[in-house]
């Protein structure tokens, strides 16, 4: 559940603070009536993401195991190229967020009143459609293991909540957070949980019959750790750990914290870390 938990957490916060940014920047130059449009944008984008879970959920249950798990697989290696292209980008920018966000709404109110709705829907559907994927892939993973799609879907709901309430107490100057380090931090454990998902990915791409070596192993601690134990199932639910591994599995996993985690450790060391500043909003630069 903390997976899906931090999901929500990171990618709502993404989420709400370029909406806070947009619309208290819209209301700070009085352009009250934008902000209605804004908000049908950012309504609209809520929807079609809401939908697309759906389609995600229900849409492949009619199909053979084979295509589920060809879908699926194929789906979570989609989904974890997204995150990974999101923890680079909001690691990148997350320091001058809020200058281009204005920028952006300064170009849209140049033109007609629709711009700012496909501003707003664009802003919000991008981190909506990405957290859906990766959601659904995720919750995919783990369910697979016995744990409670509910209960996943809860925790990740539990994680948009928290994220809209710190959006807000930064919006209104209460709350000081330096998403820098926030989001620096959050990105270092999503790449090990997005291994975990793309892991599983190619383990249902194995079951699809796409790629071979299901029952290729290269360790089976399942007597060790049993799927169905707390122990078993707090390992499943935060690393997306399998007692019982194929070597595909075993490789991509740790190929991909490898690399991944070596260019994103260079990416830190690489930025400009100049001092710490309060930032418009609460926001603490770092």
């Amino acid at each position: 559940m903390f997976q899906t938990f931090l999901i929500g957490l990171r990618e709502g916060l993404e989420a709400a603070l370029i909406v806070s940014i947009l619309i208290g920047y819209l209301g700070k130059i009085g352009r009250t009536r934008e902000i209605r449009a804004m908000w049908w944008g950012i309504a609209a984008a809520i929807l079609v993401s809401l939908a697309f879970g759906a389609l995600l959920t229900f849409g492949p249950s009619t199909l053979t195991f084979e295509a589920q798990e060809f879908i699926g697989g194929t789906l979570s290696i989609i989904a974890v190229g997204f995150v990974t292209w999101m923890i680079f980008w909001m690691a990148r920018t997350a320091k001058s967020l809020g200058g281009e966000l204005r920028a952006a709404a300064d170009k849209a109110l140049d033109g007609p009143l629709i711009g700012l709705v496909i501003l707003g829907a664009f802003s919000v559907g991008r981190e909506g459609l990405e957290t859906a994927l990766f959601l659904w892939a995720a919750t995919r993973a783990n369910t697979s293991a016995g744990t409670s799609a509910l209960g996943l879907t809860l925790a990740a709901v539990a994680g948009i909540v928290i994220a809209i309430l710190l959006a807000w107490l930064i919006a209104k100057g209460l709350l000081r957070l330096n998403l820098s380090a926030f989001f620096r931090w959050s990105g270092a454990f999503l790449i090990i949980i997005a291994a975990g998902v793309l892991a599983y990915g190619f383990h249902d791409l194995q079951e699809a019959g796409v790629i071979p070596g299901l029952n290729s192993l290269a360790f089976d601690v399942s007597e060790t750790i049993p799927p169905t134990s707390w122990y078993g199932v707090l390992l499943k639910g935060i690393f997306n750990f399998s007692p019982a591994t194929t070597w595909v599995e075993f490789t991509v996993w740790w190929l991909y914290v490898i690399v991944v985690g070596a260019f994103f450790v260079r990416s830190l060391r690489s930025s400009p870390k100049p001092a710490p500043a309060k930032a418009p909003g609460g926001v603490a630069a770092a």
